[in-house]
């Protein structure tokens, strides 16, 4: 058989469902060597795109999702989703053709090294110089890809490779290492910290969801009532609905939830992941620090630890139960009532260009609890990860890592591959629906089922909001737009523009109920941003 042929292979004994990508003419015998596998090649308008849905892919299955392109600029087409994959340790394989091996060590048409290209933003690469190497490269790239933390791997496959006769080769068993259980001597040094406190507070992070440890993180919290604080990435880990949930921290700012840490004495840190939340934001001189996780601390002058667990982090928070004593927290739930009382003050909002309150209190009538909404990046991003009320992990998909624009319409699409029984709901401004809108076709042409709603204010939003607060004005960040009723239309999609502020919450219901692919074009005001920073730069932290 050909090298190709034992590539795909391999890649069905991982279990890859899907590969993302566009093909090329140095892909052209992988490609063909899909005919008759089990594995679905969904071809993309952009490797970007392709790129992104294996990264929101991975992030809702913890299996790797796969993107493909050719060489050269196809290649370097999916350098800005496979870092978004790794910086938000979401597990993706990215392959791409290579040139022959024959023309590998001169100036050659479209050849630069790829493999060296994606060391950076990857766990590990590697390129396929003789098909009996197969086996081994694909069940290490998925291996480490998925193995904690999970991130992004790279394979380059020349084209002459591909061709290539191999015999008496096969997949080789697929293996995953085990976290240990946590050591006693650990747990007592916690468990002593955690009983020493008057104030403990749980900061929980992405590593909460990608360890399926939600449940025990709440009964966790429950047992010693500590109050608890989500990252972005993280929202859903503790219903919003839980007396214990004090907010979700991230934004750059003296936050609702900032009251919470400022009281603290302990910051108990679970799962949380640097690339999330830098500590020296939220960290004072006086905390002590914890870390539970299945990875050790990062190294950081904010972020030095005075007890940790390094091991899965349900066992550990069950262990942590049995020996810690109940709590009487001193840490107020002053943030909880500003948060739910900022979210009931704009409910019936009747401004237009509609306010940013107005629009997540919208989009949270409108969604049910196992819904998936995914974030783009920009002003709206900070509106939804505060103000978003997620039940459930993994239903409000928010990278904060690399922090990518364009990710939502791609990774929706991925969304609704996966998930087919839910609603699926891209969230974006009008600059990141524009860096990737060409996947319009592929969500109609796939028969996805997913709304759009694209945050209007022709501009690009969050930089207008810097700008403003740090010198005075803004600069270069205002465009046009398409109209994008008639531009939705164009792909065979449906399209509606909100003209008042009533008019959002039952657009949006007959959006999830209508099959298909929806656009909804909402003017949004943004003057609340400038409003929202004066706020909480006044906020007074005291019950």
């Amino acid at each position: 058989m050909k090298a190709s042929d034992l590539f795909i292979r391999c890649l069905e004994n991982e279990g890859v469902e899907y590969i993302f990508g566009v093909p090329g003419e140095e892909t052209l015998h992988v490609v063909d060597s899909l005919n008759g596998s089990t594995i679905k090649f969904v071809p993309t308008r952009h490797e970007q795109g392709a790129a992104f849905m294996a990264d929101v892919y991975g992030r809702l299955t913890g299996r790797a999702g796969v993107c493909l392109s050719t060489l050269g600029p196809g290649a370097t087409n999916l350098v800005t989703g496979v870092a978004d994959a790794n910086m938000d340790m979401a597990p993706l394989v990215a392959i791409s053709g290579q040139a022959s091996t024959t023309r590998l060590h001169k100036i050659s048409h479209q050849v630069i090294d790829l493999t060296e290209l994606f060391e950076p933003i990857t766990k590990y690469g590697a390129q396929v110089r003789m098909p009996q190497t197969i086996p081994e490269i694909v069940r290490k790239a998925f291996k480490v890809a998925e193995a904690e933390a999970p991130g992004a791997c790279f394979i380059e496959f020349p084209q002459n490779v591909q061709e290539m006769n191999v015999e008496g080769l096969a997949p080789l068993r697929r293996q995953a290492p085990r976290l240990p259980y946590p050591n006693p001597e650990e747990l007592d040094d916690v468990a002593a910290l955690l009983d020493a406190a008057a104030s403990p507070l749980i900061l929980a992070g992405h590593g909460v969801v990608r360890m399926h440890a939600s449940d025990k993180l709440m009964a966790f919290a429950e047992a010693l009532n500590i109050p608890v604080v989500t990252t972005f990435m993280s929202k859903g880990v503790i219903p919003a609905s839980h007396k214990l949930l004090l907010g979700t921290a991230g934004l750059n700012s003296n936050d609702y939830n900032h009251c919470g840490f400022m009281q603290a004495d302990l910051i108990v840190c679970v799962g949380y992941d640097m690339v999330e939340y830098h500590p020296y934001l939220w960290r004072r001189d006086e905390h002590k620090l914890v870390h539970i996780h299945a990875t050790p601390a990062e190294v950081d002058e904010h972020y030095v630890v005075d007890g940790g667990v390094v091991c899965q982090i349900g066992p550990t928070l069950d262990a942590l139960s049995k020996r810690c004593r109940r709590h009487r927290s001193r840490v107020a739930n002053t943030p909880r009532r500003n948060l739910l009382d900022e979210i009931e003050e704009y409910a019936d909002d009747k401004g237009y260009p509609v306010k940013p309150q107005k629009i997540i209190n919208d989009i949270r009538r409108a969604l049910g609890p196992e819904d998936i909404v995914i974030s783009d990046v920009g002003a709206h991003k900070m509106w939804l990860a505060r103000l978003y009320q997620a039940e459930r992990p993994n239903t409000c998909i928010v990278s904060n890592g690399f922090a990518a624009m364009g990710i939502s319409l791609p990774g929706a699409v991925a969304a609704g591959l996966v998930h087919p029984d839910k609603t699926i709901l891209a969230v974006m401004g009008d600059g990141g629906f524009m860096m990737n809108s060409q996947e319009l076709e592929t969500a109609v042409r796939l028969g996805v089922n997913m709304v759009v709603l694209i945050w209007n204010d022709q501009a690009f939003g969050l930089i207008e909001w810097k700008q403003v607060c740090q010198l005075g004005r803004p600069s270069c960040v205002n465009f046009d737009n398409p109209d994008f009723v008639l531009y939705a239309r164009s792909f065979g999609a449906e399209g509606y523009r909100i003209e008042k502020a009533a008019d959002l919450l039952p657009t949006l219901r007959a959006a999830i109920r209508r099959p298909g692919v929806t656009v909804i074009d909402c003017p949004v005001d943004y003057r609340e941003n400038v409003f929202l920073t004066e706020r909480l730069g006044a906020m007074v932290c005291k019950d």
